[in-house]
């Protein structure tokens, strides 16, 4: 997936409430919109560069968007809206295997009270996909979620419900960025998560994660990573 750009290096300052953060750009503070609801406290640490991008929309309260940050040396893409549209192009694209055979593609699919995030249409039938942004990585292990997700375990719980109507159902995990070897659920921020998404896989539910090749200009699915459901 080409990164639009122009891309700008500015210098995270603060961050200032679930949405915004301030960012120095040529030695002045300027407001930036953050695409991410989690913590990120990890990411956030006053002095590291990021990556920001100009925003020409005359009602937007902010003109930049904060794209991606350096952390110890490896680059993260922080926007959450990207891993569906990630995810579909790389079927699209053949690059999955365990997904090959379906010929339609649609995003952001109506199921239950929620919108899931990929429906792929095939000989194989259907195959309900929830994709999730990752951002935290520790010692090599990637985690998910950073903070309480009630909208996430209602999306495992969801595409549980519709696995009973015979249909494939998938949530995957996808880590943007490129030191991960292996995915947990987060226990330490949100159990009840944890708990569902083991609920999930035991009746069926496949549970995958992979990681991202990042780069400023362009961010693609590398490959697969293991997933450990067994509690830390």
């Amino acid at each position: 997936m080409h990164i639009p750009g122009p891309l700008l290096p500015a210098t995270f300052i603060r961050r200032d409430n679930r949405f915004r953060a301030t960012v120095e750009l040529n030695r002045e503070p300027v407001a930036v919109h953050v695409p991410n609801s989690g913590r990120l406290h990890e990411l956030f640490v006053p002095g590291r560069k990021v990556l920001i991008r100009p925003v020409d929309k005359p009602h937007r309260k902010t003109r930049y968007d904060l794209v991606m940050v350096w952390a110890d040396g490896v680059l993260v893409s922080l926007d959450s809206r990207l891993p569906g549209p990630l995810l579909a192009e790389a079927v699209r694209a053949g690059r999955l295997a365990e997904f090959a055979g379906y010929h339609t593609v649609r995003e952001e699919v109506p199921l239950g009270h929620s919108r899931i995030d990929v429906l792929l249409e095939g000989e194989p039938g259907q195959c309900w996909i929830e994709a999730k942004s990752v951002t935290l990585v520790e010692e090599g292990t990637a985690y998910f979620p950073d903070a309480v997700t009630a909208r996430g375990k209602r999306h495992v719980e969801e595409l549980a419900a519709a696995l009973e109507q015979g249909v494939c159902a998938a949530i995957i995990f996808v880590v943007q960025r490129e030191d991960a070897e292996r995915f947990r659920p987060h226990d330490a921020s949100d159990p009840a998560f944890g708990r569902a998404l083991r609920l999930a896989a035991e009746q069926g539910v496949k549970v995958r994660a992979y990681r991202c090749r990042v780069q400023p200009d362009e961010i693609q699915i590398d490959r697969e990573i293991p997933v450990i459901l067994d509690e830390e």
